[in-house]
């Protein structure tokens, strides 16, 4: 009986204190207005231009795109042209070719995004031992979409006075636990937009959230639209069933 008390002590000790440890890494996330919520919300492609520069140009050194070809960029505003400059500027290990070897040649707009290592070992090895996750779907696989991906971008702030950091990482207030890997990503004017927007770490921590909602959901608005079309469709269709019901029914009481 003792033994069975004890244990049940115990057992209640330590869910208590995976609860608290859960309820302390529970961190409230801001809530941030994007223009793809809602049952009418659309991507701004002004901002999606700008998120894919931001990915290319600082997130693309360690982080890759691998669900993503170059091609889908025509949806976000980018032309046929464009599209294949950009491809063309990637090099792709492709074969093995009629030797039996591997070989290099220019990337296609049919190619998927080139990753910037060759393998989780040597993305591993370039990053202290950390593997910087592939951000194709990052907003649907983390809690608070991309509430979560934009707060983990500005929330990097001197830790508190008691809170000791291990060597490596970097304190995040949004981050659970609050030490990450990866350092600080953004800086003020890290990027030269070519509309001329001033990038600030606050409008290039929001832009390339768009673009990586885009790219995890870029179906968002072909589904909204369907949507909103079977909603009329169906309300007209229930008119139409209410007229046909009562003409029938007219003559009985």
């Amino acid at each position: 009986m003792r033994r069975s008390l004890l244990a049940l002590a115990l057992s209640s000790g330590i869910l208590g204190a995976g609860a608290a440890m859960a309820a302390e890494a529970e961190v409230s996330l801001p809530n941030r207005d994007w223009s793809f919520e809602g049952i009418f919300g659309t991507y701004n492609r002004a901002e999606l231009r700008r998120g894919y520069q931001v990915y290319s140009e600082v997130c693309s050194a360690c982080h890759s795109l691998k669900f993503v070809r170059y091609r889908n960029l025509q949806e976000i505003g980018f032309t046929e042209d464009e599209v294949k400059a950009i491809a063309e500027s990637a090099t792709v290990i492709d074969g093995p070719g009629e030797d039996g070897e591997m070989f290099e040649r220019p990337g296609r707009p049919s190619d998927a995004f080139v990753p910037p290592f060759p393998n989780d070992q040597a993305a591993m090895a370039a990053n202290g031992g950390a593997l910087p996750p592939d951000l194709s779907l990052m907003t649907k696989a983390r809690k608070g979409g991309p509430d979560y991906v934009n707060a983990i971008l500005l929330g990097y702030v001197d830790p508190p006075a008691d809170v000791q950091i291990q060597p490596g990482l970097y304190y995040n207030a949004y981050f659970p636990g609050h030490q990450i890997a990866m350092p600080p990503p953004l800086s003020d004017d890290q990027v030269t937009y070519e509309d001329g927007t001033p990038a600030t770490v606050a409008q290039m921590a929001h832009d390339v959230t768009v673009f990586l909602n885009w790219a995890a959901e870029p179906e968002l608005e072909v589904r909204k639209r369907t949507g909103v079309k079977t909603l009329l469709f169906l309300i007209v269709l229930t008119g139409m069933l209410y007229a046909a019901k009562r003409k029938i029914w007219a003559g009985v009481h």
